[in-house]
């Protein structure tokens, strides 16, 4: 199985502020066990002259005890080991450490000393404007704990605000390269339930790719009270967020079908404006998203919002796992791996099999087999008729593609064409659009019957494998 995979953006970026002449600030931030420490250890293979550092959640002197002696190593200075340097001392002792490259320097989990010793980002200010920024090194500060790099290191108010020469949020790793992880041994049908579960975290992908069936792998990997996974959402909030409880009925109240901010607030009882400094948070730290109706003109004015949680991996938990706490916790596992087996697929895998379709969408658009290109994609919905899972809209030239996602075990035929005819009938009139075509993906492939049809007509196209 594969570790590193992809990340060529991310890597192109950190090669460019390598050959950048003079110093380079890089920022590198994004949630628990997305691949950033993998990312900067791919970086770094090139180049013999780097220093790694990781801080801890120690005190900053411990952290500081920690640096001088990996300086010290890196320096071959005996004598630093057994000083009081201080940080601006200690790298000073780095940067006047002769080499015939860049020097690259990384600060892992960095908002851990500023946790620490909030005047920490301070300290860095200073160090970086009297001793790094006119040397010929490559400065990469590392976070997995958003929130605090945010404020540590990016927000204006920050002290180091305005130093970075580049930065990277690494997100996780998109659907279309996920069968690399697998070095492309298993069909895109089989990835489909995995990808559910795991979502693009490497870490998750890691554990699940040694399973050969999903639900063993569910079962010893995330229902075992004493697995890798059992508490993960604890550990990736805990640190972001001081309110827990609050945060945690909110995701599973989304996961539960609660997607309107009404539904929310009735559903947890609560006002809906007492919500929306939650639902800030979790849209900054990438777990939930505002999804509005594709043909609305004012987005952020609508009122047809829905919440979605956009992690996979926190959605499964939410709605498999953590409202079944008592039944684990008293080693009813069977009980509910079996619920998990009987609603997998129809109330979840097929709702992320619709996500990973609209991503599709975006490299068929590149292949021009639409007979124009569309620029905004999304889905509509509205009150008095059903949701259209896919709805591309050129909104230049008023062209519009309507599409429909189906993941089910059996072929799909005309009905579903001649439904999403009737859908497709009112997206016309609303966008007024002058050219239209279908688009149906379907895991189980399609009939005879609609593969005709779609010959015939020219403007249906059919889509099985991903």
């Amino acid at each position: 199985m594969e570790y590193f995979v992809n990340r060529l953006d991310e890597l192109n970026t950190l090669d460019k502020e390598y050959k950048r002449l003079g110093s380079s600030f890089v920022v590198i931030y994004g949630r628990r066990r997305i691949g950033k420490t993998e990312l900067i250890t791919e970086f770094i293979k090139k180049h013999s002259e780097s220093m790694y550092f990781l801080a801890t959640k120690e005190s900053e002197n411990q952290n500081l005890l920690s640096f001088r002696n990996i300086v010290a190593d890196y320096t071959k200075s005996e004598l630093l080991k057994t000083s009081s340097a201080s940080w601006e001392q200690t790298f000073k002792v780095l940067v006047e450490y002769k080499t015939s490259e860049k020097k690259i320097i990384v600060f892992d989990e960095f908002q851990y000393i500023g946790i620490s010793n909030p005047a920490f980002p301070s300290i860095m200010q200073k160090i970086w404007e009297l001793v790094l920024k006119k040397q010929n090194i490559m400065l990469i500060l590392c976070g997995s704990l958003i929130t605090q790099m945010q404020k540590q290191v990016l927000e204006h108010n920050s002290p180091l605000y305005g130093r970075r020469t580049a930065q990277i949020r690494l997100k996780q790793i998109e659907f279309k390269h996920y069968k690399d992880f697998f070095n492309n041994k298993l069909t895109t049908s089989k990835l489909i339930p995995y990808y559910a579960v795991t979502g693009g975290v490497p870490k998750y992908i890691e554990i699940f790719g040694k399973y050969d069936d999903i639900f063993k792998g569910i079962n010893e990997s995330i229902l075992n009270n004493s697995s890798f996974l059992y508490e993960e959402p604890y550990f990736l909030l805990q640190l972001e967020v001081s309110d827990i409880g609050n945060y945690f009925s909110l995701i599973k109240s989304i996961a539960f079908g609660n997607r309107k901010l009404s539904s929310i607030a009735t559903n947890l009882g609560v006002v809906q404006t007492s919500l929306t400094k939650y639902l800030k948070v979790l849209i900054d730290l990438d777990l939930v998203e505002r999804e509005i109706p594709i043909t609305e003109t004012k987005p952020e004015k609508s009122k047809s919002g829905l919440y979605k949680i956009t992690d996979n991996f926190i959605a499964f938990w939410f709605k498999f796992v953590y409202p079944y706490y008592s039944y684990l916790e008293r080693g009813e596992t069977n009980y509910v791996l079996e619920y998990i087996k009987n609603n997998f697929i129809e109330s979840y895998v097929s709702f992320v099999y619709e996500d990973i379709c609209r991503k599709k969408m975006w490299e068929l658009n590149d292949k021009d087999i639409f007979g124009f290109r569309f620029n905004k994609i999304g889905s509509h919905w509205g009150k008095g008729y059903k949701q259209t899972d896919i709805v591309a809209l050129d909104t230049i030239n008023k062209n519009i593609i309507i599409g429909e996602c189906k993941y089910s075990e059996t072929e799909k035929g005309l009905k579903v064409l001649h439904e999403l005819e009737e859908k497709a009938k009112r997206l016309i009139e609303l966008t007024s659009s002058k050219k239209f075509c279908y688009i149906i993906f379907s895991k189980s492939g399609f009939t005879i019957g609609l593969k005709d049809e779609a010959k015939k007509r020219g403007n249906v196209i059919l889509v099985e494998e991903l």
